[in-house]
């Protein structure tokens, strides 16, 4: 790989994703595969002027042996308490939260479903303090990923395994604009085009957005009265910049909860919780799933959509033009950081509070009256194609359109 742009990257994460501040922890929650990028985001976090960079090891590996052997079924209903306490105090003390996500797309296959939905409530119920606190911007948080073995021979699956991390590499640098000489200026620029759609979209403060295509989505979605649409960076409660996933090409808002109607179909497989969901359709009736289809990963889609009552309800609309770094490598990359990215898309579950004006200051019953959708989960799943049109129909009733041929109008 090449070493110079691997400290290009992780500079990127540590200096804009993240914006380190001076005497500010920083958690980094990472795979043992990735242990020496983790290492370097550390080194450079510290030379940053980080008070301290906390290490929190998982091993999908051993996740795996525990799904399918452990004895005790009650152990997946379970959430250590010294894990609660571990992400509370340090959302407590301002740390920010650097998580590599770098899965197996995989690696729960053949896996007892309902084990690994009971694992997953649990560790929502368990986090639910941390994850509403970065759902609200409380803190700097940024989603970042790194080659390892099992997911590059899945990308890459006619390479051999050295050849296909390599190749993946190369695929990361190239889409998060690492290789584009002055990274951190590329992402500048980045931040400027996109908070200039999200102005125009804010301006015109549209009612309804209409998808259509040719493989069968039609579909209306309502905005939230109080919807604002955000993108690229975001800010936190101290007012710190920071850039929460890396890559990231989307602007996104939030529907009203009860205001989604019609049909939507997959654009690309949804690796979720080690199990590949894929052409995929999902109908909806007053914002509610009221029948859905799958060719691949029909137990999962249905695990996912009965893990509360809120997911069976829409949290979040986000828009991705076809004509983007991600979606022109022609690179699926069977994660979801990087597919969702390359596709407008949508999420089963929980609403970003920040996306409903005064949202991240109100409470779970104020957001619930307001029309934000709440759940144990959050899971993006793509819609976009290279001709989908999207249509914005504002309060006044005027069309106007916002996608043609998968591209943003403006």
């Amino acid at each position: 790989m090449n070493k110079e742009y691997l400290q290009k990257y992780a500079e990127v994460i540590i200096k804009e994703g993240i914006n380190i501040q001076d005497n500010q922890t920083l958690v980094i929650n990472s795979p043992i595969e990735c242990a020496e990028f983790a290492r370097l985001a550390a080194e450079v976090a510290y030379k940053s002027g980080a008070r301290e960079v906390v290490m929190n090891w998982n091993d999908e590996i051993s996740t795996r042996i525990k799904y399918t052997e452990a004895k005790h079924e009650d152990i997946f209903d379970e959430f250590p308490e010294w894990s609660k306490k571990f992400y509370q105090e340090y959302i407590d003390k301002k740390a920010a939260f650097l998580s590599i996500d770098a899965a197996d797309p995989e690696i729960m296959r053949g896996v007892d479903e309902s084990r690994i939905v009971r694992g997953t409530r649990a560790n929502s119920i368990g986090k639910k303090y941390y994850r509403e606190k970065l759902m609200n911007d409380k803190n700097a948080w940024c989603v970042v990923s790194v080659p390892t073995k099992s997911w590059a021979k899945k990308v890459f699956p006619h390479a051999a395994e050295e050849e296909a991390v390599e190749l993946l590499w190369k695929a990361i640098f190239s889409v998060t604009r690492i290789n584009e000489g002055d990274a951190v200026e590329a992402w500048n620029e980045h931040k400027h085009a996109g908070k200039k759609r999200v102005d125009i979209m804010n301006r015109y403060n549209f009612k309804y957005l209409v998808y259509k295509n040719s493989v069968g989505t039609d579909l209306k979605i309502e905005l939230n009265p109080k919807a604002i649409w955000a993108g690229v960076s975001s800010y936190s409660e101290d007012g710190i910049e920071f850039i929460a996933n890396i890559p990231t090409e989307e602007i996104f808002t939030m529907p009203l909860k009860t205001g989604v109607n019609g049909k939507v179909v997959s654009s690309k497989p949804l690796n979720y919780n080690g199990n590949l969901i894929d052409n995929f359709s999902i109908t909806f009736k007053d914002g509610r799933i009221v029948d859905y289809t799958a060719e691949k990963g029909y137990s999962t889609l249905k695990h996912l959509i009965e893990t509360d009552e809120g997911s069976h309800y829409l949290g979040e609309v986000a828009l991705v033009q076809y004509d983007s770094p991600i979606s022109n490598s022609k690179i699926l990359f069977y994660n979801t950081l990087f597919d969702e990215n390359a596709s407008c898309h949508l999420a089963i579950g929980k609403a970003y509070p920040t996306c409903l004006k005064g949202g991240s200051e109100m409470s779970e019953e104020q957001l619930e009256k307001e029309g934000a959708n709440d759940s144990m989960t959050h899971v993006d799943f793509m819609v976009g194609t290279e001709e989908l049109d999207i249509t914005g129909i504002t309060v006044n009733g005027e069309e106007v359109p916002v996608f043609r041929n998968g591209n943003f109008v403006f």
